[in-house]
């Protein structure tokens, strides 16, 4: 039988994709969006009468983000679609992100669509024409193949018309499914959601996906307890090119993984082969990072982030674990037992996580926006290079010697001081020497430590003379 095409819309970032869905779906999408950039994988049915049948038709597309960051997403996406719209803004014409996108359609062999948008604000296109003939995309016209449309994502000038060559297109791939075969398709996405549990969004590639069938994505699988389409409403089947939304798998589908519908049999061979994530424990030089997303698709995107991210010579970069949903203190006890910075994009600590954070001194960097977020994770990691004081003195007096040993007193100002500590001595900043505490008073009696803000008495052991305003630093 005859099924939609699956359509993919890609280019570089501010480009339009979202609008121009806004604009096919007659949404807000993009006002909905965390700094109106598209940040997660959705897809989305729309009905449309085809010129050449005269029959209304579907077609399903799939909206992926334009940040590089997204890249895999973006390549996932465009290996699940049967054709792609590359989108090309007339008053910004090819970026590097562009470039990326259409060598991710070529190498996926994907047919593909030009769409030029906004040309309300640009009308005339051929420069942009001839910039895309120089990134080797061969248009009708210019002595190629490719179709292109101007059109106007904000107008709808042109929309119609770039339809027309979407069913055109599919109609010239010879797209078919066979009903009865069980179904199979892509994760596109998958989240943890505090009061449904695992929710899975799949693209349904061949055969009919019906409600209580048993799932195998990966190494997860469970059951389509609830079956929606893509507006949310519950379905009792669903059939090809349609978006899934499945409730009820056991553990989290990756993003990307194909599914399908598997026997009893075939369920306890998964659960034979899962076994538990190792936690590696950190080491002197290592920067270890446990990373929360809101869902697998981001999960995945932060990943590749921190993976590229450049390291110092010397400096090591694991990734202990990563998962989706909130920051618990799970993760938090974990984080402390390796040391290791938790990284949240687009997801919240909850209580618990928050107290322990603070009681075990693990950082928590979070964000909703992925460029600000790397920049947070950069300035953290350069950070981490350097050592950091488990306690600060302050020499607030001198009073003399005792023998080669050194009588002077200050105010401890983070941490605490222990006795017969070593400590370097920092004056303007610089490390200026080092010395031992051979005997610690607070209130002029003997200490084993002293913590801040309370003052003490030390007989320091240094070859560095003390001075006033100096700072002693335990680590």
């Amino acid at each position: 039988m005859k099924r939609p095409p699956i359509v993919v819309i890609m280019g570089s970032v501010d480009h339009g994709k979202t609008t121009l869905l806004d604009y096919i779906r007659k949404t807000t999408v993009a006002a909905k969006e965390a700094g109106g950039i598209t940040q997660s994988v959705g897809a989305y049915e729309i009905d449309h009468p085809s010129a050449s049948s005269g029959q209304v038709e579907r077609i399903t597309f799939i909206d992926t983000p334009g940040h590089e960051a997204f890249s895999k997403i973006k390549a996932r996406g465009a290996h699940i679609a049967d054709i792609a719209i590359l989108v090309v803004a007339a008053d910004d014409s090819v970026q590097p992100q562009t470039k990326e996108a259409l060598k991710i359609i070529q190498e996926s062999q994907t047919p593909y669509i030009i769409a030029i948008n906004k040309v309300d604000r640009v009308p005339e296109t051929a420069a942009v024409k001839n910039d895309l003939m120089q990134a080797g995309v061969l248009l009708e016209g210019y002595g190629g193949n490719v179709s292109n449309q101007e059109i106007s994502a904000k107008t709808g000038q042109g929309v119609n018309e770039l339809l027309d060559l979407i069913l055109l297109a599919a109609e010239l791939e010879h797209l078919d499914y066979d009903p009865g075969h069980h179904a199979s398709g892509i994760v596109l996405e998958s989240k943890l959601d505090r009061r449904r549990g695992i929710v899975a969004t799949l693209i349904v590639t061949d055969g009919t996906l019906r409600a209580g069938d048993e799932l195998v994505a990966g190494a997860a699988h469970g059951k389509a307890k609830i079956l929606e389409n893509f507006r949310g409403e519950k379905a009792d089947s669903l059939s090809p090119s349609a978006p899934a939304v499945v409730i009820g798998f056991e553990s989290l589908p990756k993003a990307g993984d194909q599914f399908h519908v598997g026997g009893p049999e075939e369920v306890k061979e998964v659960l034979a082969k899962s076994a538990a994530k190792a936690f590696k424990e950190a080491k002197e030089g290592r920067v270890n990072l446990i990373l929360k997303a809101d869902v697998t698709g981001s999960l995945e995107a932060l990943s590749q982030v921190i993976r590229n991210l450049p390291k110092k010579e010397g400096q090591d970069l694991e990734i202990v674990n990563e998962g989706v949903g909130d920051i618990t203190d799970g993760d938090v006890k974990l984080a402390a037992s390796t040391k290791s910075i938790i990284v949240g994009f687009r997801t919240a600590a909850n209580k618990a996580a928050q107290t322990i954070a603070r009681a075990q001194n693990v950082k928590i960097i979070q964000s909703e926006i992925i460029y600000d977020l790397v920049k947070a994770i950069e300035e953290a990691l350069a950070a981490l290079g350097k050592k950091f004081a488990k306690g600060k003195l302050e020499i607030l007096a001198v009073f003399g010697k005792k023998g080669g040993q050194q009588i002077i007193g200050g105010a401890v100002k983070e941490g605490g001081i222990a006795n017969n500590a070593v400590l370097e001595v920092e004056r303007k900043g610089e490390v200026v020497g080092r010395g031992k505490i051979v005997n610690l008073q607070q209130n002029k009696r003997d200490a084993k430590s002293v913590a801040a803000p309370n003052q003490c008495g030390l007989l320091f052991d240094s070859e560095t003379e003390i001075k006033v305003g100096d700072l002693l630093l335990q680590f």
